[in-house]
């Protein structure tokens, strides 16, 4: 396809210019932006297809090039939206009261009341960082402090929660993501993940882990007091390894945050937007945070609140440019997020979800019992699944070879596999994925796996796993 712009750079050449610029450490492929779709992203470069279980970072909700986002009319809509960058923060206009509208009807629960929109999700979790500081710092002028105090947040062992000034002290997951920058010594609390399958002898530990949890998270308010403005949580750790909670835990930490006159904060980037099979995975827990930050499938940023925080007639809500941001998001944005809502509702999306889910995690508990010295822990809540390797060298061949297998898939923790599915995979996308992850294991573990005569793999007794 011809392109108007002067500088054209063909596909056998985008790494090479990129990488004169800037480090080009990416995908192998050049994504083509008009022949993917669905689920299948193709390389523009060699032709090649892939199938997709990793979106762009968990960022693509129904995939690539869909039927109703490329009608004529969409097209041209969505072209003339993007001709103009609007200023959001000062200029109002139709197609933001639209989006706007779409998503307080469709996919905010009720009970939140106020929202902001900015670029990025480590930026939405900063002004959700703000809004609470602002409130607690005015809460503790009421009672009396002269000094402004509320501004600290606890938060969680292999939290990951942006690489922007405030989330830095936040995010636990690789040193290389926050070492040398510097930090706010803020309260860490251990974070009790569920070991599966939830069993008698992991719930007990996990029970154990999560009563040290809650001591710690009591002990950093009484070691800083009227100084902690809010807690802040992933409701299923993602970067940090698909580190699942239990629902008492979260209603635990909710007390704890009322109490304290604190705001519970729930980091929803990449758990939001229908990937759990919920609009938001803190909607599986029977309660709601005070504040819930969205990302990354939502294409805008931003957060929402509830009314704790007009406990104060001056909050960030309600007094002129305490939080606020040129673009306010980003107004293209915005119109591809509406349309991506409505195409959520109307095809169901949220239902497939749950049942494609539900089949992914069978399958992947089917070959954690076929493969039990390699594939282990397998886990999900809706789309949102995952299995452990023995070791982190293992778990990166893995994910290479599934590449070289044709299926772009992530890592996550220190030796996870993770899978962001669109929310539009079909069972048989699942198979195929599940298909190639059986005969990259096989492969990669052929040294200390024999093949029966019926080509069942058993376990070689006596040999060591490859690294």
């Amino acid at each position: 396809m011809t392109t108007p712009l002067k500088y054209h750079v063909a596909s056998a050449n985008v790494h090479k210019v990129i990488s004169n610029y800037m480090l080009a450490d990416g995908f192998p492929m050049v994504f083509d932006l008009r022949q993917s779709e669905g689920v299948w992203c193709r390389d523009s470069k060699t032709g090649d297809k892939y199938l997709d279980l990793f979106t762009f970072f968990a960022s693509a909700p129904i995939g690539y090039n869909h039927p109703k986002m490329t009608t004529p009319e969409m097209i041209q809509f969505l072209g003339e939206v993007a001709v103009n960058n609007i200023t959001n923060s000062d200029l109002y206009t139709e197609e933001m009261a639209s989006f706007v509208e779409t998503f307080f009807q469709l996919a905010v629960p009720k009970g939140f009341i106020h929202s902001f929109y900015i670029a990025g999700g480590g930026l939405a979790n900063e002004n959700a960082l703000k809004a609470a500081f602002d409130w607690k710092v005015q809460k503790n002028f009421q009672k009396g402090y002269r000094d402004e105090v509320g501004q600290s947040v606890i938060s969680f062992d292999k939290a990951f929660h942006g690489r922007t000034g405030y989330t830095l002290s936040l995010t636990r997951t690789e040193p290389t993501k926050y070492k040398w920058f510097p930090m706010h010594e803020w309260p860490k609390v251990s974070n009790p993940y569920i070991k599966f399958p939830l069993n008698d002898e992991n719930l007990t530990d996990v029970q154990k882990r999560e009563t040290l949890a809650l001591n710690q998270v009591k002990q950093a308010f009484l070691d800083y007091g009227d100084d902690i403005a809010a807690m802040i949580i992933e409701p299923i750790q993602g970067e940090g390894g698909d580190n699942h909670f239990r629902p008492e835990f979260m209603k635990e930490l909710k007390n704890l945050a009322d109490e304290n006159e604190a705001m519970l904060i729930f980091d929803c980037v990449q758990t939001g937007m229908g990937l759990t099979g919920k609009w938001w995975a803190f909607e599986h827990f029977g309660m709601q945070p005070d504040m819930f930050v969205f990302g990354k499938k939502s294409q805008v940023c931003g957060f929402c609140a509830n009314d704790k925080i007009d406990d104060l007639d001056t909050n960030v809500f309600k007094v002129s440019s305490r939080i606020n941001s040129t673009w306010g998001g980003n107004v293209i944005d915005m119109v591809r997020c509406a349309k991506y809502i409505e195409i959520i509702h109307e095809d169901k999306l949220l239902e497939n979800a749950t049942e494609m889910g539900k089949y992914l995690k069978a399958n992947l508990e089917k070959l954690s019992k076929e493969f039990p010295e390699i594939l282990s822990n397998p886990r999900g809540r809706g789309l949102m699944c995952a299995f452990d390797l023995p070791s982190a060298i293992e778990r990166n061949k893995f994910q290479a070879k599934m590449y070289e297998n044709k299926v772009a898939i992530l890592g996550s923790g220190e030796r996870s596999i993770r899978f962001r599915p669109a929310l539009t995979i079909k069972a048989e996308h699942i198979d195929l994925a599940m298909d190639t992850t059986r005969k990259v294991i096989k492969d990669l573990y052929k040294k200390v796996l024999k093949l029966s005569p019926n080509g069942k793999v058993q376990d070689e007794p006596g040999l060591q796993k490859t690294e």
